[in-house]
């Protein structure tokens, strides 16, 4: 059968069982078995074969049921970089990378004392914390090379993968460490001092308890509900993520934050209340206040 043949059939297939980006989808699950880029499949040139039709099937039959694309194929791009999930690690979204991009460019902007040497990078440290596939550590990392970054997570299978991406993408300034939210850093006394970090960084659990059976069924049959779940308001880990915060983050430091929709005001008195004066948000390209940005002064 002709790659563009199969295409048709996979993309007609995923539409009839309510797939939104069925034909995109269908292209990624060709190239992705075939190993070829957009170009080879579209020349019209590329044959497949019998098994490898069937193995494209398989795959599909997995995402009509309701499996999201990034389990089956098992990565997803983040930032310019591959980044392994599967079941039990949550899945890096797009707009996280706005995270990632404000940090790096208040890093850069106002990078912290003493002076640093050249690229204003030398001795930064940064902590990532429910830091899951490791995705933002690692581009962090990746884009600030003379920084430190620490990433925590108390899921066994999120740290393991976090170790195995920043293996995969050649990150060497980056460790991961298993333990819940500040813990590890009060264990570690011979990494860690009161006060040593310049950025804290985390897009934690902020969903509300109650509407996690009301999300889409990519999400809440498939991804890890640890990873999700923010308490009855969805505010659980903010609370505690501000309530620590002030004992670890240098005076001069920043603290970075993904926030759910409507969360802004919540989050913003909580950060207020723990001692963080300069308080602003960051809007998503839905005009959505998606990312908090706290200072002490």
């Amino acid at each position: 059968m002709n790659a563009i043949d199969k295409l048709k059939e996979v993309s007609a297939f995923l539409e009839s069982q309510g797939i939104e980006d069925a034909a995109k989808e269908a292209e990624i699950f060709i190239t992705e078995t075939l190993h070829i880029g957009k170009s080879k499949l579209y020349s019209g040139s590329f044959e497949i074969s019998e098994d490898t039709s069937k193995q494209i099937d398989a795959l599909t039959s997995r995402r009509a049921e309701g499996e999201p694309l990034q389990y089956i194929i098992g990565h997803v791009d983040f930032y310019g970089l591959k980044i392994n999930v599967s079941r039990g690690v949550l899945i890096p979204r797009p707009e996280t990378e706005l995270l990632v991009e404000e940090a790096i460019k208040l890093l850069k902007e106002t990078p912290p004392h003493p002076p640093l040497s050249k690229g204003g990078q030398r001795g930064v440290k940064i902590l990532d914390l429910c830091t899951g596939s490791g995705c933002i550590a690692i581009a962090l990392a990746k884009r600030l090379p003379e920084a430190h970054v620490y990433g925590i997570d108390k899921s066994d299978t999120a740290i393991q993968y976090a170790i195995q991406n920043a293996t995969k993408n050649n990150i060497k300034n980056v460790h991961f460490i298993k333990g819940d939210l500040f813990e590890p850093v009060t264990a570690h006394c011979s990494l860690f001092t009161v006060h040593c970090f310049d950025c804290i960084v985390s897009n934690p659990p902020y969903i509300k308890t109650a509407d996690i059976q009301g999300l889409q069924r990519e999400i809440k049959d498939y991804e890890p509900v640890e990873a999700l779940n923010g308490g009855e308001d969805g505010l659980d880990f903010y609370r505690r993520i501000f309530e620590n915060a002030h004992k670890f983050l240098k005076e001069t430091g920043i603290i970075i934050l993904e926030i759910g929709h409507g969360q802004a005001d919540d989050v913003g008195k909580i950060a207020m209340n723990a001692g963080f004066k300069n308080v602003t948000f960051i809007k998503d390209y839905a005009g959505i206040k998606r990312i908090l940005v706290g200072r002490f002064k």
